[in-house]
């Protein structure tokens, strides 16, 4: 499963986040790793350098085996907390679409 890590111009993309997220998902999502290819992830800052409310995005991609690409987008007041909240939405779709797929 490949991970790749995208951040838009008001985020820093370092190389200790990018470690962390690729940890995170690979622990989180290692039962898909046979069904999954790849996973895009987007960080990016909603109003760049002014405040406000759950601000921060973070939209994971997820490119199945013989199916059609999945994506859930998260929005929270720090990139961690979108990380985190798009990481469980993802999960939860996954679950959802290879359930999907065992009954047919």
């Amino acid at each position: 499963m490949t991970v790749q890590i995208n951040t838009d111009n008001n985020v820093e993309g370092h190389a200790r986040l990018k470690s962390y997220i690729s940890d995170e998902l690979g622990t989180a999502l290692a039962r898909f790793e046979d069904k999954v290819t790849r996973l895009e992830v987007h960080l990016g800052d909603e109003n760049s350098d002014k405040s406000g409310v759950n601000d921060k995005r973070c939209l994971i991609e997820a490119r199945p085996v013989n199916m059609q690409p999945v994506a859930v987008t998260n929005y929270a007041d720090t990139t961690e907390k979108a990380f985190h909240g798009a990481l469980d939405k993802i999960k939860k779709v996954l679950d959802t679409a290879f359930e999907k797929q065992k009954a047919y």
